[in-house]
């Protein structure tokens, strides 16, 4: 894998970008898991992060399905590119930070994320057990997204969702509901809005859900 360079000046988030080899074991073990994926991707973090390593690196990911498959992984720093299995895929990355500073209220955008539309649901005969999380679909799943949006400094005008697969090899392993969005908006709250990019959106980010990437519209 050549090394990545990123431009110059202090980095807020980087933004990286690997196209997997499907010739490569350890790529198509990934493609088909989604808990060996996490793990992967969880290398290009420093060690010794304390006990929530994915939170302090800012790591958020998401994997692009097709002929193709592309793994976009943000952090909060250069991301470990030597730490990849060998022969794992080819990577660029990007400094975000220029393309934070100008996001400005009133800007059009195009948006995507796969993310994990969930609603918390109480006992129906207990009040005093642990409410259990319940993933949204159709209608509902966007309306979850819309108002998710809206907290995150987001207007949105236009939704598609397209039903992602949440690969696993354990029967007994976790298992998350994964809903891609995409479609335009325009930015309400640019200084919240660049604070949720670094942070996420949603549950389930260990697993490829909660990272919002924009373009210009």
């Amino acid at each position: 894998m050549p090394p990545a360079v990123l431009d110059a000046g202090p980095l807020t988030a980087a933004l990286t970008h690997i196209r997997l080899r499907r010739s490569n074991p350890d790529a198509r073990r990934d493609l088909l898991d989604t808990v060996a994926l996490h793990k992967t991707v969880m290398r290009l973090a420093p060690d010794n992060l304390g006990p929530h390593p994915r939170q302090t690196a800012g790591l958020l990911f998401r994997l692009e399905p097709g002929p193709a498959p592309t793994l976009i992984v943000q952090t909060t720093h250069p991301p470990l590119l030597h730490h990849l299995p060998d022969g794992y895929g080819t990577a660029r990355v990007h400094d975000l930070s220029p393309i934070l500073r100008l996001l400005t209220g009133g800007m059009t955008v195009r948006y995507r994320i796969t993310a994990n539309p969930i609603t918390m649901q109480s006992h129906p005969t207990d009040p005093d057990k642990p409410r259990r999380r319940i993933a949204l679909n159709g209608t509902d799943a966007t309306a979850w997204w819309t108002r998710r949006a809206a907290r995150a400094g987001l207007v949105i005008h236009t939704t598609d969702a397209t039903i992602r697969a949440f690969h696993r090899r354990d029967p007994a392993g976790p298992c998350h509901s994964l809903i891609q969005f995409d479609g335009h908006a325009t930015i309400t709250d640019a200084d919240q809005l660049r604070h949720t990019l670094t942070r996420g959106i949603g549950k389930a980010k260990a697993y490829g859900a909660g990272l919002l990437t924009l373009a210009p519209a």
